[in-house]
């Protein structure tokens, strides 16, 4: 492996964006990447890109370094992300490498030690527990492990938590009676303990139980805990009829009691007929956060799920998200031979290929799935929705956010009260205005309220967010309710500027309007802020802690907004036109569409064709008639 680095790491030009980097030098002449250029070599390997501090920002990879780190200094380098990363890059360090999966290996090394601020980071760093079943000693142990695993005996796992592998040891405790204890404590017991005393042990520290029996116990417990719990129910269930029919009804009942157990814990544990090794992984964003869930598969067993909360830069993609968890994670930890991911990633081969290597076996990224485990994939999303709105909405995040929102507004106590409004339509058709109330503990949603906006021009956003607000604000000012202390409006100027039009008629001083207006292509994170009271447009940080509460809001907003929309859309188009025809009911209705084969065909018949429909006289018909053609 050879290193070749800039010599020549200048500052990049100024950028007036706020969240960037600090620059040392603002005079220094920009980064000369055309002569740079010229010295990269077309090898595989990783680049660095380095700020004026010398600070790495970014790492990334590449099977030929001179077109991948030629194609930031293009004039459209893609998307806002890259743009910005590229305006404060004041050198690049380049390490070549034999292959593309060394340089995979060598980038997921130095995204660990540098974090770069331009990368996905995936913050865990630790092992996961295991559990362990030390098989070659005469009275086996089942025990927690984590770290490594060098001891022989057979090792279960891993399991997402130690709050999984305790559960998993309380349940095996209670159904087989295998010992846990040290082995120093093992080896020194004159009498049974106390696990023995309230039946959670057979004590073969002092022998009341014979090798070969407990033995029996410690394979039924690798059995249950490998997935193969069919497997030792059949065989309790052939011991039981057995000490049934030689009339031990006391060892029948216990065994029975044991069945009952096992069958609870395999409804709970048991995931698809037949074996395997799999892991599923699905991502969720909102509020400008992402939100991985993965759930670990052994043996059909389902061991348990862990959510991560990984830093990713602005304008990242769901996709480029699961693809950056995936290499960092498993070049780490336990790899499964099939990994099943809710979307498509670039790049699949490599990284299994990579695995491969590291592991000695092959390795399935797949995210096509049907049947069981495209259930398991749903869950999974579930699973990370859920974790991401709890987070959102936990008291002490929510607080963090609230706090920094009031210093960015300039507020003296934390705003109790936030309401935010959107306008969706299609066209002008079924336009809806949503109002969502936050409070300070989160989402207030018993009272969202929408508003059906009629006698408008249709597409009018402006005079829809006139009259959403001032029939919100007037009923709240007739009520003696609660005014907000802060109202986001989501648009721009325009919108911002119908808003304190409302606010100063209805004499609402105490309302501080804030319009948060999308980026150039609109994508999150690149929102600014229109304070109204300073008259100032802010350019936030994508990892800032008011904006990524001021886009939950946002964002609730819209989808109330949206859901609304649709109903009342939907409802509309379900309404027939015949409907309007006085005389008109039901049943005559479906005879003439079911006689014309639709409505398309009825507005072209005659009075005489239509007459000719069972049930339609020819007054009615007339009328039908006389409806269709006084309508065109």
């Amino acid at each position: 492996m050879s290193v070749t680095s800039a010599a020549d790491r200048n500052s990049p030009p100024a950028n007036n964006s706020n969240n960037g980097d600090q620059l040392s030098s603002e005079g220094a002449p920009p980064f000369d990447s055309v002569s740079f250029l010229k010295t990269v070599t077309q090898r595989p390997g990783v680049y660095q890109m380095l700020n004026a501090s010398g600070e790495t920002i970014y790492v990334g990879k590449a099977g030929n370094l001179k077109k991948r780190v030629s194609s930031y200094f293009l004039k459209d380098p893609g998307s806002a992300k890259t743009r910005v990363m590229v305006a404060h890059i004041a050198g690049v360090e380049l390490t070549v490498t034999s292959n593309e999966i060394e340089a995979l290996l060598l980038e997921n090394n130095l995204i660990k030690e540098k974090r770069p601020r331009y990368n996905i980071l995936l913050r865990d760093d630790k092992s996961y527990p295991f559990l362990f079943v030390s098989t070659e000693e005469a009275y086996p142990r089942i025990s927690y492990r984590r770290g490594g695993r060098k001891q022989a005996g057979k090792y279960i796992g891993p399991y997402p938590h130690a709050g999984a592998v305790k559960k998993t040891l309380r349940y095996i405790q209670k159904l087989f009676k295998v010992r846990q204890c040290e082995d120093s404590y093992f080896r020194n017991r004159s009498r049974p303990c106390l696990q023995y005393q309230i039946n959670r042990c057979t004590a073969p520290c002092v022998g009341l139980v014979d090798e070969e029996n407990y033995r029996r116990d410690v394979n039924m417990t690798i059995k249950v805990l490998e997935g193969r719990t069919n497997e030792v129910v059949g065989s309790l269930v052939s011991d039981m009829e057995t000490a049934s029919a030689q009339l031990q009804f006391e060892r029948a009942a216990s065994l029975r009691d044991q069945i009952k157990d096992l069958k609870a814990v395999n409804q709970t544990q048991y995931v698809e007929n037949g074996q395997g090794d799999m892991d599923v992984v699905a991502c969720h964003q909102d509020g400008g956060q992402y939100c991985l869930q993965i759930f670990f598969v052994r043996n059909g067993v389902n061991l348990g799920n862990k959510a991560f909360f990984p830093s990713t830069p602005a304008d990242s993609t769901l996709a480029e998200v699961v693809k950056g968890f995936l290499t960092q994670f498993y070049l780490q930890h336990e790899v499964p031979r099939r990994v099943i991911t809710h979307c498509a990633i670039d790049e699949v081969k490599l990284i299994e290929e990579a695995l491969r290597q590291k592991v000695g076996y092959a390795v399935e990224i797949v995210h096509n799935v049907r049947g069981e485990q495209r259930r398991w994939v749903e869950n999974a999303r579930e699973n990370a929705r859920l974790a991401l709105e709890a987070r959102l909405a936990s008291r002490s995040g929510m607080a963090e956010r609230q706090d920094k929102l009031r210093q960015l507004l300039e507020l003296d106590e934390l705003p109790q009260r936030m309401e935010c409004f959107d306008i969706s339509h299609l066209s002008g058709e079924a336009t809806i205005a949503s109002c969502v109330v936050f409070g300070v503990e989160g989402a207030i949603k018993s009272e969202y309220r929408r508003f059906q906006i009629k006698d408008i021009t249709p597409g009018d956003d402006y005079a829809a967010m006139r009259q959403a607000l001032t029939r919100r604000y007037t009923r709240l000012l007739k009520e003696s309710q609660r005014i907000p202390e802060v109202l986001f409006i989501d648009g721009g100027k325009g919108q911002v500027g119908v808003a304190l039009e409302v606010v100063e008629e209805l004499q609402l001083a105490e309302i501080q309007v804030v319009g948060v207006a999308k980026g150039p292509e609109r994508r999150p994170g690149e929102e600014s802020l229109l304070i109204c009271r300073t008259g100032s447009e802010i350019q936030m940080s994508h990892d800032s802690p008011a904006l990524h509460l001021i886009q939950q809001i946002r964002d609730e907003a819209h989808r109330y907004a949206v859901a609304g929309h649709r109903a009342t859309r939907g409802k509309a188009r379900r309404k027939s036109v015949l409907e309007d025809i006085v005389g008109l009911g039901p049943k005559r209705r479906r005879s003439l569409l079911t006689h014309f084969g639709g409505l398309r065909a009825l507005q072209m018949a005659s009075v005489e064709d239509i007459a000719n429909v069972p049930g339609i006289s020819v007054q009615l018909a007339q009328l039908v008639y006389d409806f269709f053609h006084e309508q065109n």
